[in-house]
């Protein structure tokens, strides 16, 4: 839940989703803007989440948190005004921001979501930790009968 709403706040403050006298919006934000980052917050906390604990002796895989925060830092891009970005800006000018970058934010927002779900797969696939031990007050008697 700190992760999902640390992300909501990490991203809508510098986009201005969120309005601050720090920061301003060029271009107004997109329908879609909130409920992706909305999603993409949960997913990230979600992902997070799995990483808390671990069984004693084993690492976290870096392949699926690479693809974490690869989600997580293109819904930044999906999600910003497209002239407002400096580095959209430096690589392509006022103009190409505009012409190049804002038609394809759907498709990085798409893309975040992507990243993101096939994180938390990875992690969830992967995930170990949670067996359940043997029951051990069965009695063998109704155990053999079953099969």
């Amino acid at each position: 839940m700190a992760t999902a709403l640390f992300t909501v706040v990490f991203i809508a403050v510098p986009t201005d989703l969120i309005d601050t006298p720090v920061f301003a919006r060029e271009v107004p934000p997109t329908v879609w803007s909130w409920p992706v980052l909305v999603l993409s917050a949960v997913l990230a906390g979600l992902v997070t989440a799995t990483y808390v604990a671990h069984p004693a002796g084993a690492a976290p895989e870096r392949a699926a948190g690479r693809l974490g925060m690869a989600g997580w830092l293109v819904t930044f891009f999906a999600v910003g005004c497209p002239v407002c970005n400096k580095l959209v800006l430096l690589a392509l000018g006022t103009t190409g921001a505009m012409q190049f970058f804002e038609p394809i934010q759907p498709y990085l927002a798409a893309a975040s979501i992507v990243l993101l779900g096939w994180a938390l797969y990875a992690r969830m696939t992967r995930e170990y930790s949670c067996r359940l031990p043997a029951p051990t007050d069965v009695p063998v008697e109704s155990h053999d009968r079953a099969h």
